[in-house]
């Protein structure tokens, strides 16, 4: 009488992942009994033994056993000492019910979702070039920084909860910083500590737009403000962006009465183009006959090659109109995720509130730390060193562009900031040659990816300030490929 043969073990490939917070006979449960109910191991198959499959997952064997035990006891495997453990020849498969589609996002989620929010770091070490707006990182004084976080943690850990509006010495810190630096007329409470300029817009414009105000809205501008105030139920005004700023002329013609105007006034963004004094003057003559708040993005204020950086609008603003966003990622480092509001006196509660609802503070150690570092005069220094650096940096990326690629882009030095807008040849379509850069390991951002209204001409964003003069070089090389 011939005997049937007993099936060949079958090889399993569970990954398991001793760093997850499962335990790792549950990881193999798991994974054993989803290969069962999607019929990747069918009735009668047969397993390893536990000795075999634990050497070859690297794990020790009372794993494997409680693994099998918990499947046996459900009824997913069987075994006995003859003939090996199997999968059961009538599994207790648990049924696939198909689930019906849910309601959805609301329409403020689909906004959400259909956002063109910007580039991201996916954690490079060093960034691509040529992505705007990653300061220099290789010069950041990591000892500097690493020595005042020690003392603190020696001295005066902080693991309460703090105050929502931010802890008390940075604020009092960045109100002399700005008062100095920025010409901006501030007390300390009216400093609002945030996790970047991000949130800050976000928390500007939940306070203080209602679903179908109008927002005026530079053209082209910043998508994640433009993001922010739609999620709000914002009406996006596009306002066009000329030599000396936003148009406020075309502005009162699009939306006289728009309840809001968001503006980068020292470093237009992406433009580059700094407003100008009558501008400025015209646009909060406008805010004080139309009863509307001046959100102030100051992008890159600090950075000015030509002469010191222009007060900002904030300081020239008589009538409490304007709402101020300023932020560290790129002064210090984006990982630091600390920026700052300046509101007027009579908001100071509605945004101390809103800032408690929406996370309730940033982390108090790294704002004590970044209070000794402002406090200390480091700042300032590191700001100074910065400058006179990404001024270097510029003239090696414009020369580089010249020399290599001037028959093909027309590049201008930027007066401030850590990016300049290269022009493409008229009829070049900017995105085209943005997708084949990044092919190339560049990330070139398209000009026409930050307007609602296409330009009349293509143009690329190329940062300089994060990457060392050879992978600037080395940058314009590729970009030429990706053009030609």
């Amino acid at each position: 009488m011939s005997r049937v043969r007993a099936a060949p073990p079958a090889t399993l490939f569970l990954p398991l992942d001793a760093s997850s917070s499962s335990p790792l006979y549950r990881q193999l449960y798991s994974g054993v009994r989803e290969s069962i109910l999607s019929g990747r191991l069918a009735p009668g198959a047969g397993l390893p033994s536990s000795r075999a499959l634990a050497e070859e997952l690297g794990v020790s064997r009372n794993t494997v056993i409680l693994a099998f035990d918990q499947l046996v006891a459900e009824g997913y495997i069987e075994g006995s000492p003859r003939s090996g453990t199997r999968v059961a020849a009538v599994p207790e498969r648990t049924p696939r019910v198909k689930a019906s589609p849910g309601p959805g996002p609301s329409a403020r989620g689909k906004v959400i979702a259909n956002s063109r929010l910007p580039a991201l770091s996916r954690g490079e070490s060093p960034p691509v070039p040529f992505r705007a707006g990653v300061p220099a990182l290789d010069q950041f004084p990591y000892r500097l920084w690493s020595r005042l976080a020690a003392r603190r943690w020696r001295r005066q850990p902080m693991l309460d909860y703090g105050e929502p509006g931010g802890y008390g010495a940075l604020r009092e810190a960045i109100a002399e910083y700005v008062r100095l630096a920025r010409g901006a007329r501030c007390l300390t409470e009216q400093v609002i500590v945030t996790s970047g300029s991000q949130q800050g817009v976000d928390l500007a414009a939940r306070v203080l737009l209602d679903p179908g105000d109008a927002v005026w809205m530079e053209d082209p501008g910043y998508t994640g403000a433009r993001t922010a105030l739609q999620v709000a139920g914002a009406r996006i005004v596009p306002v066009p962006v000329d030599g000396e700023g936003l148009v406020v002329q075309e502005g009162e013609r699009m939306a006289a009465q728009a309840r809001m105007a968001y503006v980068s006034p020292s470093h237009q963004f992406p433009l580059g183009v700094t407003m100008s004094a009558a501008r400025r003057l015209a646009l909060l003559r406008w805010a004080s006959r139309a009863g509307a708040w001046i959100l102030e993005d100051d992008y890159d204020s600090e950075f000015r090659y030509d002469a010191r950086p222009l007060a900002a609008l904030q300081g020239m603003d008589e009538d409490g109109r304007v709402i101020y966003v300023g932020t560290f990622s790129k002064t210090l480092f984006p990982a630091l995720r600390l920026g700052y509001l300046i509101v007027p006196v009579e908001l100071v509660d509605a945004f101390r509130a809103a800032r408690a609802v929406s996370d309730r503070q940033s982390p108090t150690m790294d704002q004590a730390i970044l209070a000794d570092f402002l406090g200390g005069g480091h700042f300032a220094r590191h700001v100074r060193r910065m400058r006179r650096l990404y001024s270097e940096r510029q003239e090696v990326l414009v020369d580089a562009v010249r020399r290599h690629l001037g028959d093909r882009l027309e590049v201008t030095p930027s007066a401030a900031g850590m990016h300049l807008l290269a022009w493409l040849e008229p009829g070049v379509d900017d995105a085209t040659v943005s997708a084949g850069a990044a092919t190339l390991g560049l990330e070139a951002a398209p000009l026409s990816r930050y307007g609602l209204v296409r330009p009349d001409r293509g143009g690329l964003l190329l940062g300089w300030a994060g990457y060392s003069p050879e992978a600037i070089r080395e940058g314009v090389l590729k970009l030429g490929e990706a053009l030609r």
